[in-house]
């Protein structure tokens, strides 16, 4: 059992159940404050989507807004996913339909003094930081709502799906603040800073059609009937990776983010001491012998 399963041992429970297809699961219930309840699920798939891990979003009377608890309880699963080498992709959703994340718990913000609310936001922001920096591919599934901080989640995902009726928007100056975990850095990035700026001034909150138009989201689904057409694709995409040598995407992930903050000359150099860590893998010893005898290789992240 790894760690990340006997933490979740230590914090509540672990149960198996049954998902759609036949394929099955082992579901970890984490809570580090009875009282916050089970706000974060994490699902490892079988069978033929062993290696992707689920991680669910699942406060849903307050649609999945940021507590304490909420993030507390999320920092700590993240800091035993990134040395699970079980995890080959992660798929971050939402256990509720129609809401993926509708950002910050005002009620709980509005009793914050000044001091309190910087604290929450610095950890808010470092969580963030934790999804982004995981090894792995991360993909988010938006099957409803992503706004504020949501949205800001989801933008520290390496890939992103969506609904064709979720929500999208980082509508903080709503309330006379700014993005305050990363949003106003990540968004320029993936978009363009005058676009990102146009957003963000205006608030203004995108369907999944218009954010797939836009860039801001890799792929867009017609919503079905069990609200999860962004999941079931963001899983097929899990499924595409699965077959790669794990050691060579999470180089690839690296050299990619590393990349894009430096100048070219210096992203070579990054590339160029990634693609080192690949030369004495056994993986790539299988994958050039896979090539030589016809057949499928078998990676083992070694």
């Amino acid at each position: 059992m790894s760690r990340l399963l006997q933490t979740a041992t230590k914090l509540t429970r672990i149960a198996c159940q049954a998902l759609p297809g036949g394929t099955r699961a082992q579901t970890c219930l984490y809570s580090t404050n009875v009282s916050t309840g089970d706000e974060v699920t994490v699902e490892r798939l079988e069978g033929s989507k062993k290696g992707i891990t689920v991680l669910g979003l699942n406060r849903p009377a307050a649609k999945n807004s940021f507590s304490r608890g909420l993030v507390e309880t999320f920092s700590e699963i993240l800091q035993e996913l990134k040395k699970d080498n079980y995890s080959r992709v992660v798929v971050l959703r939402s256990t509720s339909p129609d809401i993926f994340c509708a950002g910050a718990d005002l009620k709980e913000r509005k009793g914050m003094s000044q001091d309190e609310a910087r604290e929450f936001v610095t950890k808010l922001r470092n969580l963030l930081i934790s999804i982004e920096q995981l090894p792995m591919p991360v993909i988010a599934a938006l099957d409803g709502a992503a706004l504020g901080g949501g949205l800001e989640m989801a933008l520290a995902c390496d890939i992103r799906t969506a609904a064709n009726n979720a929500k999208l928007g980082l509508v903080e100056t709503r309330l006379a603040i700014i993005p305050g975990a990363g949003g106003t850095q990540r968004l320029p990035r993936i978009l363009s800073p005058a676009l990102a700026k146009e957003l963000i001034f205006t608030a203004r909150v995108l369907d999944g059609a218009e954010a797939k138009q836009l860039g801001l989201v890799n792929h867009v689904v017609p919503q079905n009937e069990t609200k999860d057409a962004a999941y079931n694709q963001a899983i097929k995409l899990a499924e595409e990776i699965l077959p790669n040598g794990p050691v060579g995407v999470r180089m690839a992930k690296l050299a990619i983010d590393k990349g894009m903050q430096v100048d070219l000359k210096t992203g070579y150099s990054i590339e160029e001491v990634c693609y080192a860590q690949v030369i004495p893998t056994k993986d790539r010893l299988e994958g050039l012998a896979a090539f030589a005898e016809k057949r499928k290789p078998i990676y083992k992240g070694e």
